[in-house]
């Protein structure tokens, strides 16, 4: 596989695309798009873990008021 090749732009309605070779494809369904000078690069995202995701949160530093813990009602069927 070549790292370059040529392709077509073309528009989709008020946008400008261009289609990806199959060797070029990304994985996933998202990606993020930046421009550096004339170059436009194009990188694959991956999800990040639940738990890195958690990990990365503030903790609350909220004070949370006091609740009664009651028993839920009966129900009949």
């Amino acid at each position: 596989m070549s790292a370059e090749r040529r392709v077509r732009l073309f528009r989709n309605g008020r946008n400008q695309a261009v289609r990806i070779p199959r060797g070029f494809e990304l994985p996933g369904k998202n990606a993020v798009i930046r421009k550096e000078g004339e170059k436009l690069i194009l990188e694959a995202v991956t999800p990040k873990p639940l738990l890195e995701v958690l990990a990365s949160l503030a903790p609350l530093d909220d004070e949370f008021p006091e609740m009664a813990d009651s028993s839920p009602r009966p129900v009949e069927l």
